[in-house]
């Protein structure tokens, strides 16, 4: 790309790139990107379109196109996500938060908690929200990935949760002692067959450590069912996030491990998107 002179030519000539490399809304893309570059909120870029591109943002924003061209996610280029109106860090180590697994959230905040345990937290936007709406609650998250942990880390320091949430590295429960009023974990959970399918964006971008255990997709489940009651307080909750067709298989696993209360929550779509359960 050649250094435009304004802000709106380097827009006018970033979206047919974008278009080109197979973005769905290059121009969304675009100008997010552009707002990005010249360090203002993208709701103001149309204020400052006609304004001379400095020649740093217009580096920068010839370097952020290339980027999306591979189908790097914006977040991954931006650093951040919103998620439940708060900002989480995010790098190509962790899954990007997305905006179903605001379900669970609204699910879980139903009813106060006073400790919860987030399996696989990836970026902690799970167990820093809650936290965050329960500001008596204590959290800890697990991962296996260290590049996770620190990330969720950085994320409960910026958010100023860093004294009610604590990360440790876990293969699920292994690592893990003490019972918790609320169980939460958004698991990898896309079967082998399915990870063809995936959108460049996230085939090629995201960990696939988050996004499958292979095989029939229900690993983590069956992990997680069989050690949950060992876990939970008395009446105590646990929510998982599903694939649109694994309900039925994640609500059996639950079942059969002596959980109750069973509900399959679905997504603004209708998808079924989380499983619920309770202990006894």
């Amino acid at each position: 790309m050649t250094p435009p002179a304004t802000a709106n030519d380097a827009l006018r000539a970033a979206i047919p790139l974008l278009r080109a490399a197979g973005i769905i809304d290059p121009a969304r893309d675009a100008r997010l990107l552009l707002a990005h570059a010249m360090g203002i909120a993208p709701d103001r870029l149309t204020l400052h379109l006609a304004d001379p591109l400095p020649p740093q943002a217009a580096t920068r924003f010839t370097a952020f196109i290339a980027a999306r061209q591979t189908h790097q996610p914006l977040s991954q280029i931006t650093g951040h996500r919103l998620f439940w109106n708060r900002p989480f860090i995010v790098t190509p180590d962790v899954l990007d938060p997305r905006p179903e697994t605001e379900i669970l959230i609204a699910e879980a905040l139903r009813r106060p908690a006073q400790s919860l345990l987030d399996l696989g937290t990836g970026t902690g936007a799970i167990l820093l929200t809650l936290l965050a709406e329960w500001p008596g609650a204590l959290g800890l998250g697990t991962d296996i990935s260290d590049a996770a942990l620190q990330i969720a880390t950085r994320n409960a320091a910026a958010l100023g949760l860093g004294s009610r949430a604590s990360f440790a590295r876990s293969d699920w429960f292994c690592a893990i002692s003490g019972h918790f009023d609320l169980i939460l974990s958004n698991p990898p959970y896309i079967t082998a067959a399915e990870m063809a399918a995936l959108s460049p964006d996230v085939l090629d971008h995201e960990p696939h450590i988050a996004l499958t255990p292979g095989g029939d997709g229900l690993a983590a489940y069956r992990q997680i069912a069989a050690q949950a009651l060992r876990h939970l307080t008395p009446h105590g909750r646990i929510l998982v996030e599903i694939g649109p067709t694994q309900a039925a298989a994640v609500s059996a696993l639950f079942a059969e491990a002596g959980l109750t209360a069973i509900r399959t929550l679905p997504d603004l779509d209708g998808r079924d998107r989380v499983v619920c359960a309770a202990a006894p």
